[in-house]
């Protein structure tokens, strides 16, 4: 599952919260896909006297999405969370929205498989944690083929774990959970936003 943020061919896009409006220009100095100052500006630091920062190369601000340790702020890494005036992360009670392209390998050329659609939410004071929900609707059924997936995917974790809640067509009534480990991207396709990818390993039972 390929989850691409800013850049011309985006999959997510955070619709609330703070990093929300940041990330949709809706604060001062900010840019469409992220928060970088003016010319000659100086960033205001945060809460706890870490400076706000972005990602270099698209300008999207730590912590959103579920870019794993190098975007998140945390502290696993030696990076200070970057937190709000309530003590909270940043990214705290931002909503995603996903259409995220699924395929068969880690390139994002290769065979398409179906999209997920569905949100995610940071679900945890420290911003280490993402509540998903989404349906991953495969192509190629004869019988609209959808999985449901729920559970909190863990930033930075080598695996998390989601339920399968349900399904349609030769998923009907299916149950079982989903194992979901980050990816590094291969590289053989150029992508200009910030992407996550995902292997997701479904066992089922009906």
């Amino acid at each position: 599952m390929h989850d691409i943020l800013g850049g011309s061919s985006p999959t997510a896009r955070p619709i609330t919260g703070l990093l929300g409006n940041i990330y949709n220009g809706q604060v001062p100095f900010a840019k469409q896909i992220g928060f970088v100052p003016p010319e000659n500006g100086v960033a205001i630091p945060n809460a706890n006297g870490a400076m706000p920062t972005v990602n270099g190369i698209n300008g999207i601000p730590l912590g959103t999405g579920l870019s794993g340790t190098a975007f998140s702020g945390q502290n696993l890494n030696g990076i200070q969370t970057q937190l709000g005036p309530d003590g909270l992360s940043l990214g705290f009670g931002t909503i995603t929205v996903i259409d995220d392209i699924i395929t068969s390998g880690p390139d994002l050329g290769s065979q398409p498989l179906g999209k997920a659609q569905g949100v995610y939410v940071a679900s945890s004071a420290d911003g280490s944690t993402q509540m998903m929900a989404f349906t991953a609707m495969l192509e190629g059924g004869e019988y609209n083929d959808n999985l449901n997936f729920y559970g909190i995917y863990r930033i930075g974790s080598a695996m998390s774990h989601l339920s399968v809640t349900g399904g349609t067509g030769r998923f009907k009534n299916a149950c079982g959970f989903a194992e979901v480990r980050p990816l590094i991207p291969s590289g053989q396709h150029f992508v200009d936003g910030a992407e996550m990818l995902l292997r997701i390993i479904v066992h089922l039972k009906y």
